[in-house]
């Protein structure tokens, strides 16, 4: 059972990291080298990562008293709630960004061409992986914790900043490191709000419709190794988090 188990497991395995070695290792260094050297690509990735982080952090700050609040309370409408945060990661990202353009686009505050309107594409269809990791997270800390924390004299919110989010911060960055993944590889919303400033998935799409793989591919590996060499980073000292 056990050498079925690790059989099927590597075949997944090598589903997911094939193609991206392939095209990591697929380019030269030369390529490479004149990739970065490309003022388009370094801007378009950073301002893909910048907004993506700006996202996270507006989330953090608004949804993780939320995800408290489902944690530890029953109430009525609970599952309509946990069902209206569960359905950006079920629409089609196309029809998330023209449902986005109708809700917020308008004279006064327009976000189309924005990176504004780039950071609410990607907070709305990332939000979700913060939000219920961080709900997984509150429920795996004891209340007894927090029972004791206040009785000792500390105030709700002080319980929730110095006891709680520390206990389950493992969860909580996990759920961060998932948004912030997501928010980089978004397109699909992106694309019919803001097409310029470029975000790195568009840059991607339009140098592979005007030039061709010779030209994209190398935008997309420079990418994917950037995110691959911060997830890893983030990942290995969250790991080390006890």
């Amino acid at each position: 059972m056990k050498k079925i188990f690790i059989f099927l497991g590597a075949i997944i395995i090598l589903f997911f990291a094939l193609p991206i070695f392939k095209l990591i290792f697929n380019i030269s260094a030369q390529t490479y080298l004149k990739t970065l050297q490309d003022k388009e690509v370094l801007n378009s990735i950073l301002l893909t990562m910048r907004v993506s982080f700006l996202g996270v952090l507006t989330v953090l700050i608004l949804g993780l008293p939320l995800a408290y609040v489902i944690a530890r309370e029953d109430f009525k409408f609970k599952s309509l709630i946990e069902s209206i945060i569960d359905i950006p990661t079920m629409l089609p990202h196309t029809a998330a960004g023209i449902a986005l353009l109708i809700t917020f686009n308008n004279r006064n505050f327009p976000i189309v061409d924005t990176t504004f309107g780039i950071m609410l594409a990607m907070m709305f269809l990332s939000a979700p992986y913060l939000i219920n990791s961080a709900k997984e997270g509150f429920r795996k800390v004891d209340v007894k914790l927090e029972n004791v924390a206040q009785s000792l004299g500390a105030s709700p919110l002080q319980t929730f900043l110095l006891i709680t989010i520390p206990n389950a911060r493992k969860d909580i960055i996990n759920g961060m490191l998932m948004m912030w993944a997501r928010g980089l590889g978004e397109f699909g919303a992106v694309v019919i709000i803001t097409y310029h400033p470029m975000v790195t998935p568009i840059l991607i799409y339009d140098r592979f419709n005007s030039f061709g793989l010779k030209f994209s591919a190398p935008v997309a590996a420079v990418m994917i190794i950037f995110s691959i060499l911060i997830f890893l980073i983030i990942r290995y000292f969250n790991n080390k988090i006890t």
